[in-house]
């Protein structure tokens, strides 16, 4: 198993099958996301959460988790990409430090 820069962790072929979800990891989600603003993404985890969480399976089978990782900002830190296609999602591409200090000053 890998951990990159951008936090993911992953197998060889980018396999996530090990993540366990089950009533602990949500109840341990919903917690979590009850204490901050945005979440703060690279590319590979911001494809990875918007290929799943904004669509109809995932509002199905995981409604109160689906909204708190739509409803919360998103913010994208990369140099490659151009765009970013989920809502509520902006993308930072230059002066990453300054705008990371910048979200830092904010309460």
């Amino acid at each position: 198993m890998f951990t990159s820069l951008d936090s993911c962790f992953e197998r060889p072929d980018r396999d996530i099958n090990w993540h366990n979800v089950d009533v602990g990891f949500n109840e341990f989600v919903i917690q979590q996301t009850s204490e901050f603003g945005a979440f703060l993404f690279g590319s590979v985890t911001d494809e990875l959460m918007a290929s799943y969480w904004p669509t109809e399976a995932a509002e199905r089978d995981d409604t109160i988790i689906a909204g708190l990782m739509n409803s919360p900002p998103k913010i994208v830190f990369s140099k490659t990409l151009e765009k970013v296609g989920s809502n509520n999602t902006r993308l930072v591409s230059d002066n990453i430090v300054e705008e990371i200090q910048e979200l830092k000053r904010q309460p």
